[in-house]
């Protein structure tokens, strides 16, 4: 499915298509990407009961120093469904955005995180995010996964993704793209 454009109006038929396709294919694990838990929120309205959801923010700091865009009480909710939330450095940015940001220059994770958003910012995230919940061990190694992200705000991207550790990342493999918008 191609979305005319990205943003939040796909949220919803984005979460529909990543959850019928995690059930044909028989993928239990969601991996989401959502700094405010409502794209979290609006899955398990539409019934992503029964699937391991790992919810994947911004790291601490990425809007502010200190500054943590989940606030407390959306984590013990989403908690209270099972959802586990990752929130740590992303694994295409991370210590190379800090040097870049202090030194200027392009570094090897931010060459990888350019070149996948040719494909659009949300399947970049689909990776990343797959990435991290891995190496955090909230999915288990050698399965697919159905990621989901967005290229801002909610979500317009989905991914079947067969993710690997951030030091053997050219082993991943995007198995297919379930959604995704024409233009970011």
């Amino acid at each position: 499915m191609i979305w005319e454009t990205a943003g939040t109006d796909n949220t919803t038929e984005t979460l529909k298509l990543a959850i019928a396709k995690s059930k044909d294919a028989n993928i239990p694990w969601l991996v989401i990407a959502s700094n405010t838990g409502a794209t979290i929120r609006e899955a398990l309205r539409l019934d992503a009961n029964g699937h391991s959801i790992i919810c994947v923010t911004h790291h601490v700091g990425f809007k502010g120093p200190g500054i943590d865009e989940m606030p407390q009480n959306e984590r013990l909710y989403l908690q209270n469904f099972d959802v586990k939330i990752l929130t740590t450095t992303h694994v295409l940015a991370g210590v190379d955005r800090g040097v870049r940001n202090k030194f200027g220059g392009i570094y090897p994770a931010e060459i990888m995180a350019n070149t996948l958003r040719m494909l659009g910012q949300g399947v970049k995230v689909c990776i990343e995010i797959s990435i991290m919940a891995l190496d955090a061990g909230l999915i288990p190694y050698g399965e697919r996964v159905i990621a989901v992200a967005g290229s801002g705000s909610g979500a317009d991207t989905a991914a079947i993704v067969r993710p690997a550790h951030s030091n053997d990342v050219f082993d991943l493999r995007v198995e297919e793209i379930i959604c995704k918008p024409r233009t970011w």
